[in-house]
């Protein structure tokens, strides 16, 4: 059974950072959080999975705005939150989280009309409010 649904990378970018994002250009990054929301209709797990790996230097290809980030060495996936959904929700999550930092303009949103789908956070200890749950491993949500 394919799990599908929405996630939401919590990211700490250690250092300040000038990154290429693809067809972007170079985005500045302050040090601090950021919370980066995905949906995976194809497949929660393989795609969470994809971006740890991706973020541990084990996967370099990029597909994503989120991959070029990813792989930078100061840049560390520390938690992943999940909403188990048939359904396409990931602009209304996004659309929710930017109530609580500031999005990077036009990351992870070229296939909708959102302005952003990264956001700069303080923290993201709001997430549960959200009805996102917090991804333990692949093996949680197999059954």
């Amino acid at each position: 059974m394919v799990v599908k649904g929405v996630y939401c990378l919590c990211i700490e970018v250690c250092d300040d950072l000038s990154v290429e994002i693809g067809a972007l250009g170079v985005i500045d990054f302050n040090k601090g959080s950021y919370i980066y929301v995905g949906s995976a209709l194809n497949g929660l797990d393989s795609r969470v999975l994809r971006h740890m790996n991706t973020s541990e230097g084990v996967y370099n290809a990029i597909h994503w705005h989120i991959d070029y980030l990813l792989r930078e060495e100061s840049v560390r996936v520390e938690a992943v939150y999940v909403r188990l959904s048939d359904e396409k929700i990931e602009c209304e999550i996004a659309g929710k989280v930017s109530r609580y930092g500031s999005g990077v303009e036009g990351f992870g949103c070229s296939d909708c009309r959102c302005n952003s789908h990264l956001f700069r956070v303080k923290s993201w200890n709001f997430l549960p409010d959200l009805k996102m749950e917090k991804w333990e491993a692949a093996e949680t949500h197999l059954t």
